[in-house]
């Protein structure tokens, strides 16, 4: 890829032309419980290069404003969630969550003339999301399949990832990783137990790719050797610009991500597990909540994975010398998150070198580089509309004579129908 496309996909800012594309949909912001009552204490939070504040206000609506204050510039987190609204701490200057000035102590009259920088939000899958964009220009709320469900068919965590946003999101498209730096703790995952799809995936590890573009993003067909008269189809969604859709094992919950970027070096890495039509299982809704399968251990009392770039994400040579684990690194997402902070802050693009089994890459790219070129000529991008994210991925055996993307349209094509999973 060269320099000035790596540009335009890596930069998030209010000024860049993919944060432009960006802002154009809601923006998953930080966990409903983060400000889980009214009046709560206000947390930062940096998002797409911003500095932000959330908080709740005395009826609990929830609100992002600027973290500063429009007075002398003092940080809004240091004041007072009170009575409708946070109040400055330095001079007592007070805003609603809508960025309005209410009350301005010492020169009262020009209240209503003061504002500070505030986004929209709603609240969806457990989530506090944010249209950062153009107001005229707000698209529906998300429709993701997993922000409908009901809550006890839903775990969702998010962590912090030391990397770019784009070279963790491609990760998530990247399938066929999951033969190599996954392939020992497939057996042993909570989430990954009693599933053919391990011994398919260990036995066959150059996946053929057949991918699709579609009005949500990217359909993408990973083909191995099933049975003598089969082939094992692996379907996983890119939902256009930054969440995809991973394939179940089994009869365990389908999963999906989100990489957020809070700036160009970091991002939010979220990860979901549901199921559409029960409860999770407690065993596996506990083993969720202790960090495992596509979720994490945390340094207490935040949102960094235990295992870290400052430890060396606590890589076991031992484990990986004896078979135990591939990379020596535990975890489903802190294998991935270890590979891809190793690249640096933000890849280096002009060192790499694309094969055939990254084409699902090289075509995200270039919708997300198109979409943002458009945009700046008034084109909508793909995807705002909820009903283009209702898809599903799957995980099936189909005959050798079967195409994967024909049995998609009728089995995928709505989110009435059931679950496949292998």
């Amino acid at each position: 890829m060269d320099h000035v496309t790596a540009e335009l996909l890596v930069r998030t800012g209010p000024d860049a032309s993919m944060g432009k594309l960006m802002r154009r949909y809601w923006v998953p912001v930080m966990l409903s419980s983060e400000i889980a009552e009214p009046d709560c204490p206000p947390v930062k939070v940096k998002i797409l290069g911003e500095k932000l504040l959330a908080f709740r206000d005395t009826n609990g609506r929830p609100g992002l404003v600027d973290e500063f204050c429009a007075h002398r510039g003092a940080s809004l987190f240091l004041g007072r969630n009170e009575e409708g609204g946070i109040r400055c701490s330095y001079h007592g200057w007070k805003f609603d969550i809508s960025g309005q000035c209410l009350e301005l102590p010492s020169v009262p009259q020009l209240a209503p003339r003061m504002r500070i920088k505030a986004y929209p939000c709603i609240e969806r899958g457990d989530i506090l999301w944010a249209y950062m964009g153009p107001a005229d220009a707000m698209p529906e709320p998300p429709g993701l399949e997993w922000c409908l469900v009901p809550t006890a068919h839903r775990f969702v965590s998010k962590r912090y990832q030391a990397s770019g946003w784009l070279q963790a999101m491609e990760g998530g498209i990247d399938t066929t990783h999951a033969s190599w730096v996954h392939r020992f703790e497939l057996e042993q995952d909570p989430m990954h137990k009693r599933a053919q799809a391990n011994k398919y995936i260990k036995a066959d590890k150059n996946a053929v790719f057949d991918i699709e573009e579609a009005p949500h993003g990217l359909t993408i067909f990973g083909r191995r050797n099933g049975e003598e008269n089969s082939h094992y189809w692996r379907i996983t969604q890119w939902i256009f610009p930054w969440f995809t859709l991973i394939p179940p094992f089994g009869p365990h919950a389908l999963g999906g991500h989100m990489w957020i970027p809070i700036d160009d070096e970091s991002c939010w890495a979220w990860s979901i597990n549901f199921l559409p039509d029960r409860p999770l299982p407690e065993d596996e809704l506990q083993a969720m909540k202790e960090g495992k399968g596509i979720h994490v251990k945390y340094v207490p009392g935040t949102f960094i994975p235990l295992a870290n770039p400052g430890n060396d994400w606590l890589i076991d040579r031992q484990a990986q010398k004896d078979n135990l684990s591939f990379s020596g690194v535990e975890g489903f997402s802190v294998q991935d998150a270890s590979l891809q902070e190793s690249m640096g802050p933000i890849q280096d693009y002009s060192k790499e070198h694309l094969v055939v089994t990254d084409r699902a890459i090289v075509m995200a790219r270039r919708m997300l580089e198109k979409a943002a070129k458009e945009l700046s000529s008034g084109k909508n991008p793909p995807a705002l509309d909820a009903a283009s994210q209702h898809v599903r991925a799957a995980s099936v055996l189909l005959d050798r004579e079967l195409r994967a993307e024909e049995w998609a349209k009728d089995a995928l094509a709505s989110l009435e129908n059931p679950v496949f999973s292998v």
